[in-house]
């Protein structure tokens, strides 16, 4: 992945654990992710309008990608298992509502 698909890819894992209500410990996730993305926006070129980009993630990427971002991104930084768990059954549940 390019600079830019990997921003993307952790933007989208950004949003996706945002709309995981059932896991209640979202706030420590989303604050190590938060993190993560910055020290990513610090450690690469400045070239990328990293704002575009998040707000296009945020309004266009489906929940569906975003979760599955989820699952790219999250290992990463060692999340518990019950979130990437409760990340694959949202996402089967998605699924099945499309068919």
């Amino acid at each position: 992945m390019n600079q830019e698909e990997t921003y993307k890819a952790y933007i989208g894992a950004y949003y996706g654990v945002e709309g995981m209500d059932e896991y209640p410990l979202k706030e420590y996730v989303l604050h190590d992710l938060e993190k993560y993305i910055l020290n990513f926006i610090e450690t690469n070129e400045k070239k990328l309008d990293y704002t575009s980009l998040a707000h296009f993630v945020r309004e266009k990427v489906s929940f569906k990608t975003k979760l599955q971002d989820c699952l790219i991104v999250l290992p990463k930084i060692d999340v518990s298992m019950e979130l990437l768990f409760l990340i694959k059954e949202k996402i089967r549940l998605i699924q099945e509502e499309e068919y």
